[in-house]
């Protein structure tokens, strides 16, 4: 398994991370989630051995996950990371890119992994395509891909699906993360994205103030958000008398002692989002229909 103790790191004087602890256990898939600038980045970065920790420890089983200072080549050959930043060889194709470390002594079986992998990240059709041609989205996918052909034992994401469109992000999303299930590789990413982890990851962590501020099931984080930070990742929310509600939880009634007037409606697909003004407070709700602007309305907590 993964094991983090008690890590912390900055740049300058200024702590980026504090006494993070967690762990993660073979074929887990853990999200990172946080604000930007909270340290989502620079955590896979330590994961990776890309830099130095100042105080605390890593390990992956037995093996301590050291930085530069003791190693002369960054990385481990079980731990594969897919930064933000793809760093593919352009003037080669697809199939090459993803193939480049995978032995030419099995060229069947090479040729038999490049496949998969293609299939994995939907660019079969793309195959004998350089690279400098595709798009950003297309050029992520090809990273998730070389990342993956060796089969690493850990895989570190970050914002691994942020420049796909949303035509393709859904149904390669449950192809990824499949893959990573089947395999049994730990599965580390940060994101903003709720999608990226609703329906996939195990237990989510939640960064703020340099430091961890839970950890926990993303059900469990869902049903009782702790702080509308925790929410926001959710979705639309509101603080109603000092509780953190879902705009889902509230409800039109006929009469009750929370009276509202509706201030803008904001068409979601199947339903409106009703923006409201309640006791000088904006809050927000879901309704089948749009509702008058000034209309005086009075709701009701489901929750």
């Amino acid at each position: 398994m993964l094991k983090v103790e008690n890590i912390s790191f900055s740049y300058t004087k200024t702590p980026v991370l504090k006494a993070i602890s967690f762990e993660a256990k073979e074929g887990e898939n853990l999200a990172i989630i946080g604000e930007s600038g909270s340290g989502k980045s620079t955590l896979l970065n330590l994961l990776y051995g890309e830099f130095d920790v100042n105080e605390g420890s890593i390990f992956w089983k037995d093996t301590e996950i050291l930085g530069p200072k003791y190693n002369l080549v960054v990385g481990y050959e079980f731990m594969k990371y897919v930064s933000q930043e793809f760093n593919l060889m352009p003037f080669i194709t697809v199939a090459e890119n993803i193939g480049k470390h995978l032995s030419n002594f099995f060229p069947e079986e090479k040729k038999a992994r490049t496949a998969e992998l293609l299939e994995v990240v939907e660019l079969t059709e793309f195959a004998n395509v350089k690279v400098k041609t595709l798009s950003g989205g297309q050029k992520q996918r090809v990273a998730l891909a070389r990342a993956l052909a060796k089969e690493p034992e850990i895989i570190l994401l970050d914002e691994p699906f942020s420049h796909i469109d949303n035509f393709q992000k859904q149904s390669l999303r449950r192809s990824v993360f499949k893959y990573l299930k089947n395999k049994n590789i730990t599965c580390i990413v940060a994101t903003h994205d709720r999608e990226d982890v609703l329906g996939f990851a195990d237990c989510m962590i939640v960064l703020n103030n340099n430091s961890i501020a839970v950890n926990d099931h993303p059900e469990v984080l869902y049903q009782n958000p702790k702080t509308p930070l925790i929410a926001s990742f959710f979705g639309e929310f509101n603080v109603i008398k000092n509780k953190i509600i879902y705009a889902h939880q509230v409800k039109l009634t006929e009469k009750s002692n929370l009276k509202a007037t509706v201030i803008q409606s904001y068409f979601k697909g199947h339903y409106f989002l009703i923006e409201a003004n309640l006791e000088a407070e904006k809050v927000f709700f879901q309704h089948h229909s749009i509702l008058e602007k000034n209309q005086t309305i009075y709701l009701k907590i489901t929750a």
